[in-house]
């Protein structure tokens, strides 16, 4: 299993300041966040991604994966693609986070990117009427 399944942090959201609900703290983790189920883990991929639109103007996939999984640390140009293939979503194309049938397919395409196995569509779904209900 992988690091991101294992610490139920489906985007491998590295540890930081700020704290989302359902977020084991302190994480066991050195580097990554750890959340208390796999749709906790892909809420905090919808805020973290809604929080790229309306704080730091990113609105295309290609923008928003940039700043996800920088060229310092990734093959960024690939993840862009991937998510761009497993979606259906041109990289250019401006994305409407509040929209569940834009977001579940991006945060599944991430999970995939990052861990290697296709995600559990059931888990994304939880975790966008926990985004949704939050």
């Amino acid at each position: 299993m992988s690091r991101g399944l294992k610490n139920c942090n489906p985007g491998n959201i590295r540890r930081s300041k700020v704290r989302y609900k359902g977020e084991v703290h302190p994480s066991r983790d050195p580097a990554f966040k750890q959340f208390e189920s796999l749709a906790w883990g892909y809420r905090a991929i919808f805020v973290l991604l809604h929080t790229y639109r309306t704080r730091h103007g990113l609105r295309t996939v290609a923008e928003m994966i940039a700043r996800w999984a920088p060229p310092t640390e990734n093959r960024t140009d690939a993840y862009i693609r991937a998510v761009a293939a497993d979606t259906g979503i041109a990289p250019h194309e401006p994305v409407d986070t509040l929209d569940r049938k834009t977001m579940i397919p991006i945060a599944a395409a991430i999970s995939r990117v990052e861990n290697g196995a296709a995600a559990d569509r059931r888990e994304v779904e939880k975790g966008w009427e926990l985004y949704k209900n939050s």
